[in-house]
């Protein structure tokens, strides 16, 4: 395959590194951070009252950053090195936003119509910082992948609201990941080049998390689901022409205009397939 000669070995024998590595370490990392949430009391009911650690988002963390530098002392290139940065930049950014959410944010406020809301009347929420932090973490990465101002528009707001859609989902024990996963698997087979690689960066952490979040047995939370979004987003503007990324930020406001009207939860509920989908595995 052509993107092999992009590293020093195999490029298969590198995904199938990245994805044992990444699925076996961080699948015997989660009892270790459900320990250390709960003694620090970082738990939130879950919707049916459940106390329950929140923010385990964070144990995708160690396996991107480990799989990071295996991936960054194969590749061959500075350029492709970069690539690599700015992937895990970018989410170790939206993680720090996402935890600070979890931690320390507001419940009375939602949506991002609310948040901005209570930004215009002087008042900073969570919510609000995560929404601006996102913005700006889009601007700087689409800086590298735009040739003038429009597409750095186009890019930036697929990346930041790839990054709020999963918010949007995780409102039920794993639909946000599981409709990452259903945007993901097209995405892993139809990249190109370098940029086929990087999925394989966080992929296996969240599928090794994945019956912990279905079974409620714990919240990824913001920490999670900001990371599974910007994701989306990065992959992307990298990896696709911008006829893709216009039908994807379609698709993008379309989804956000319904949900500041209607419940997502409901519309699921609602729908025998959809409901069916969305409660399989719990």
């Amino acid at each position: 395959m052509e993107y092999m000669a992009l590293y020093a070995i195999d490029g298969n024998a590198v995904m199938a590194v990245l994805f044992v590595l990444g699925f076996l370490l961080t699948f015997l990392m989660i009892p270790l951070f459900k320990g250390m949430l709960t003694e620090g009391d970082i738990v939130r009911p879950n919707y049916k009252g459940d106390m329950i650690p929140v923010s385990m988002g964070i144990v995708f963390i160690p396996m991107l950053t480990i799989n990071a530098i295996l991936l960054a002392s194969v590749v061959r290139s500075i350029e492709n090195a970069a690539y690599i940065f700015i992937f895990v930049s970018a989410v170790f950014s939206m993680a720090f936003a996402g935890i600070m959410d979890d931690i320390i944010g507001n419940r009375n406020v939602s949506g991002l119509k609310g948040h901005f809301k209570s930004l215009f009347k002087g008042k900073l929420t969570t919510g609000g910082f995560k929404a601006l932090f996102g913005g700006f973490i889009g601007i700087l990465v689409s800086v590298f992948f735009s040739e003038n101002l429009l597409e750095l528009c186009l890019n930036t707001l697929v990346i930041a609201l790839s990054t709020n859609l999963m918010n949007l989902m995780d409102l039920r024990p794993g639909r946000a990941i599981k409709v990452y996963l259903v945007i993901m698997i097209p995405m892993i087979i139809t990249l190109t080049g370098f940029v086929k690689v990087l999925p394989f960066l966080l992929v296996p952490n969240v599928l090794a998390y994945f019956n912990e979040d279905l079974k409620a047995r714990c919240m990824m939370g913001d920490a999670g689901s900001n990371v599974l979004g910007i994701s989306i987003g990065i992959l992307m503007v990298m990896g696709y022409t911008n006829d893709v990324k216009i039908a994807w930020l379609i698709f993008l406001v379309l989804i956000h205009i319904l949900t500041e009207k209607y419940s997502l939860t409901k519309i699921i509920e609602n729908n025998k397939v959809l409901n069916f989908i969305d409660r399989l595995g719990r």
